[in-house]
């Protein structure tokens, strides 16, 4: 039974080991790639999740959303154990949490038109009959800011804008109560940025989401976060509210990631609004 304090996602003490390419074939080299994360996702918060590339983070993500399972540790989705997954369960996941990747050039299927993409989530989880599915699929398409026409237009055909609109349409298809997202705007123009950005705040508002977004420019995960998780080498160095962590850092890693980049969101974070 889920209460109001149980979070959507749990790690506990999770850990992800992979069998690298180095080493002998009986006796292969093995990757940490996360070492002992615990974190909470919280209904109508965002989570960001920060560090350099190979810190761990997207193997985090991909516990989270069940596309890899940990090689130890347990994790939870709205109070429920999942680690060992099975077909129900994954199928469960996929209810709860939705991804929006880095590239939608790659996330979208390039033959098949953007009605049939945001209507395949819910005929996969067989939600509603094909008339509601199509009402739905012209409220995501509303939702995200995009005409009706571009429901029959191919990937193709969109600028990477639009593309990355869809995708976010087709991760809100079948109701999830968190939505993760990788990178989501690191792939764009510049210019396209801030208006993603501001569009997926806009969404998690109004629909009352979970998220969890993932990004190596801190800045940006500064102006989309509530709490902010640092990685370091597949351990979360620091963790704690956005503006407490950032005004006042304890690990030397954050000190780094503070003052190593400008934002990708150029010029300054404060022009975006």
């Amino acid at each position: 039974m889920m209460s109001e304090s149980t979070p959507i996602i749990e790690l506990q003490d999770v850990h992800v080991t992979f069998a690298s390419r180095t080493g002998s074939l009986f006796r292969p080299n093995q990757v940490k790639a996360v070492r002992g994360v615990t974190m909470r996702v919280e209904k109508g918060q965002t989570l960001g999740i920060v560090g350099e590339s190979g810190c761990g983070k997207s193997t985090t993500a991909n516990v989270m959303c069940g596309l890899v399972a940990p090689t130890s540790g347990k994790v939870f989705f709205k109070g429920e154990e999942v680690t060992k997954r099975t077909a129900e369960s994954r199928r469960r996941i996929g209810r709860v949490v939705s991804v929006v990747f880095q590239d939608p050039a790659t996330a979208l299927n390039p033959r098949m038109v953007v009605r049939d993409q945001l209507a395949d989530p819910m005929r996969v989880h067989r939600i509603g009959t094909e008339t509601e599915r199509m009402k739905r699929v012209r409220e995501l398409i509303s939702m995200v800011g995009l005409p009706a026409s571009a429901l029959d237009t191919l990937p193709g055909q969109l600028s990477g804008g639009q593309r990355q609109r869809v995708a976010i349409a087709r991760a809100l298809a079948v109701g999830p109560d968190a939505i993760i997202a990788d990178e989501p705007t690191s792939a764009l123009d510049v210019s396209v940025r801030a208006q993603v950005l501001n569009l997926l705040m806009d969404l998690k508002r109004e629909l009352d989401l979970a998220m969890v977004f993932i990004s190596h420019d801190i800045q940006t995960v500064r102006y989309i976060s509530d709490r902010i998780a640092v990685m370091n080498a597949g351990v979360v160095v620091e963790e704690g509210p956005a503006a407490e962590l950032l005004a006042n850092p304890r690990d030397p890693y954050t000190r780094t990631l503070l003052g190593a980049a400008p934002s990708l969101l150029h010029p300054t974070i404060e022009g975006i609004a």
